[in-house]
């Protein structure tokens, strides 16, 4: 049997317990470069162990995937947080979860609007990087350094998202 989950919109509210929403709305925090630039200033918070990792920038290329989407795995990353902003203005779909007793519970899916990305606070169940369009490509930033920063757990029983 597969159960299913309903893609909801991504917004900040509704995502707040698993992360941060990255998006340019609302004013800008200041203007800069000659007033030729409007800055969102500090939109996501990049937390990390103090245990000899560090910041580090990525690039991801993912292989773009279908609606309706079959969830079998869920990732969390314990040492670290973990951002992704896509590098064209395309939605694509975001799963967390709850913890429960140190696995995934009641996992919710989003999709984002165009030029939305996402920040996973530390130790969020959240499903794989699952772009809905060409290239796929999205800049990281995570963790970098010693230690077992992932956890993976396979469900016994696939989730539909839709």
């Amino acid at each position: 049997m597969t159960r299913t989950i309903a893609i909801e919109t991504l917004t900040p509210g509704g995502f707040a317990a698993y992360g941060d929403v990255i998006e340019a709305v609302g004013d800008p925090d200041m203007i800069i470069n000659q007033a030729m630039c409007e800055r969102y200033h500090d939109r996501a918070l990049i937390d990390l162990d103090n245990d000899g990792g560090r910041a580090g920038i990525s690039v991801f290329k993912a292989t773009v995937r279908a609606v309706p989407h079959l969830l079998d795995m869920m990732e969390r990353h314990p040492l670290g947080s973990q951002t992704f902003v896509p590098m064209a203005a395309d939605p694509f779909l975001v799963i967390v979860a709850s913890d429960l007793n140190g696995r995934p519970h009641e996992p919710k899916a989003f999709l984002t609007k165009p030029g939305q990305g996402v920040n996973y606070h530390r130790g969020i169940w959240h499903g794989v990087l699952t772009p809905l369009h060409e290239p796929g490509l999205f800049t990281v930033i995570d963790r970098i350094g010693p230690g077992n920063n992932l956890e993976e757990h396979w469900f016994d029983e696939i989730y539909e998202v839709r």
